[in-house]
């Protein structure tokens, strides 16, 4: 199997036990997939994926068991407006890994934002904070995208 002893693996191990989810083929292989790319994958790109080497998992497999982690919180899923839900993992062997996308809206380029400063750091906090506080809300992350033409598009 994939992730079995692989020391970078042991932390989706953790989370199956805590969840008190059976760790499976479907799952371990998507997990695998998703943990060797940082680029934004459809459904049907892990079920392409994971078809080469698991011939017998169907692309129904693949939707019912990303639905699966998604609950969970071992998956993020995302919709970038192009009509398909694309997915990355919540957190790789390092631990979380926070980060924002900007959005090309002419060629559909998804860049992941990580380099924050200190204003938008502070700006964040205080609104998770105020929004937490005025609906009485527990926030547990957030999700932002920004949505524009990327520079390759703006030379054109």
């Amino acid at each position: 199997m994939y992730g079995r002893g692989k020391i970078g693996h042991n932390w989706w191990y953790r989370r199956f036990r805590g969840c008190g989810y059976r760790i499976t083929i479907p799952r371990e292989s998507i997990l695998d997939v998703l943990s060797r790319t940082d680029e934004h994958l459809s459904a049907e790109d892990i079920y392409l994926a994971v078809h080469k080497v698991h011939p017998t998992i169907g692309l129904t497999t693949i939707y019912r068991t990303l639905e699966i982690l998604v609950q969970m919180g071992l998956v993020f899923k995302f919709d970038f407006g192009d009509g398909r839900a694309r997915f990355e993992l919540a957190e790789g062997p390092k631990g979380k890994r926070h980060h924002h996308h900007l959005v090309c809206s002419k060629c559909g380029r998804v860049i992941d934002y990580t380099d924050f400063i200190d204003d938008e750091m502070e700006f964040l906090s205080r609104a998770e904070q105020g929004l937490a506080k005025k609906f009485h809300f527990d926030i547990t992350h957030h999700v932002i995208q920004f949505y524009g033409v990327c520079d390759t598009c703006q030379g054109r």
